[in-house]
C-alpha cells in the first residue's frame, strides 16, 4: 500500500488573506459551494485543472526560519521575469535574486514571509 498527498497544507497568522495571495499567483479559486471569509481559520484553494490544492491554517506561533519545504513555480504564459514582476506587485517580497545567465531562479517570501522560487518558463529553457 501506498499513499497519495491530498493536499499541502501552510501555517499563518491570516488564513483568509493568504489565500488571496495565492490564489492569484496560481490562478486558483475558492469552493463555489463553500467559499471562505475573512476570519475564517481555515481556507483551502484548488486549481482548475485539478491541481494540488493548497489548505491554510492560522495557527499561533509565526514562522521562525527558512521554510524545510517550498513551492517552486513555473511560468505557464510569461516570462520568468514577467511573472517576478507580477508575483511582486501581488505583495510577494524578493527574498534572493539566484538567476544567472544559464538561468537559475528568484527567491520570493509570500506576505507571511513562506519562501517559494519562481523558475524559468518551458519556453524559457527550450530556446536556450
Amino acid at each position: 500500500m501506498t499513499s497519495r498527498i491530498s493536499h499541502t497544507t501552510v501555517d499563518c497568522a491570516n488564513a483568509y488573506q493568504l489565500s488571496l495571495f495565492w490564489a492569484a499567483v496560481l490562478g486558483y479559486a475558492q469552493d463555489p459551494e463553500n467559499p471562505d471569509e475573512p476570519g475564517d481559520e481555515e481556507c483551502m484553494i484548488f486549481g482548475s485543472d485539478s491541481a494540488m490544492p493548497l489548505l491554510f491554517i492560522e495557527v499561533p506561533e509565526g514562522k521562525q526560519a527558512k521554510n524545510r519545504l517550498h513551492l517552486d513555480l513555473r511560468p505557464i504564459d510569461r516570462t520568468q521575469s514577467e511573472e517576478i514582476e507580477r508575483v511582486l506587485a501581488l505583495g510577494g517580497v524578493e527574498v534572493e535574486d539566484r538567476r544567472t545567465t544559464e538561468g537559475g531562479w528568484m527567491v520570493i517570501a509570500d506576505p507571511e514571509g513562506n519562501e517559494f522560487c519562481i523558475l524559468r518558463s518551458d519556453s524559457e529553457i527550450a530556446g536556450s
